[in-house]
C-alpha cells in the first residue's frame, strides 16, 4: 500500500469519516471514466485541482464537480490572491499526491479549500484516495465538514 494512500485513510480515520476506498481495474483518469465506473453521474466524481497561490506561495484546493472546470479568474478572485499553475514536482512536494491522485483529505499540511456547490446537490460524491487507481464514497456534507471548505461559485 503506497504511502498516499495510507496517509488518505489514516486521515480519514482521524475525522471518523468510515470511508471504504476501491481499487479500480479500469481507466479512471478522467472523471467520466471514473463515473463510469463506479456507475455514478460524473458531477458526483470530486475533482481536487491544486492551484499555486502566487502571493502565498501555498497549494489552494478547488474540489470540483466532475463535469465542471475551474475559472482561474473567478478562483483567483475567492483565493483573494493570483493563482499560478502548479506543476507536478510543487503539488507532490506540498500535498504528498500525485497528480491524478490528489485526495481532497490526507494533505501533508493543511490546506485552503474551495468546494463547488455542485458536489452538494448528491447525497454521495467519489474522490481520488492518494493515487491514481483508488477511490472512495462519501457523504457530499462530510466531505465538505472534513476540508473545511468554502463553499464558492468559482466554475466556468
Amino acid at each position: 500500500m503506497s504511502k498516499s494512500l495510507k496517509r488518505v485513510i489514516r486521515h480519514a480515520d482521524e475525522l471518523g469519516l468510515g470511508i471504504k476506498v476501491i481499487q479500480m481495474t479500469t481507466p479512471t483518469k478522467t472523471a467520466q471514466q471514473a463515473a463510469d465506473a463506479v456507475a455514478c453521474h460524473v458531477d458526483q466524481i470530486a475533482k481536487s485541482i491544486i492551484f499555486l497561490g502566487c502571493d502565498s506561495n501555498t497549494p489552494i484546493l478547488f474540489l470540483t464537480a466532475g463535469g465542471n472546470r475551474v475559472c482561474a479568474n473567478k478562483a483567483s478572485q475567492i483565493a483573494k490572491e493570483p493563482l499560478g499553475k502548479a506543476d507536478a514536482s510543487f503539488i507532490r512536494a506540498t500535498t504528498g499526491f500525485a497528480i491524478g491522485g490528489v485526495s481532497p483529505i490526507g494533505h501533508l499540511n493543511p490546506i485552503r479549500c474551495f468546494v463547488d456547490p455542485r458536489l452538494l446537490a448528491f447525497e454521495t460524491v467519489w474522490a481520488a484516495a492518494g493515487t491514481p487507481n483508488h477511490l472512495f464514497s462519501i457523504n457530499a456534507e462530510k466531505l465538505l465538514a472534513a476540508t473545511q471548505g468554502v463553499t464558492s461559485d468559482f466554475c466556468e
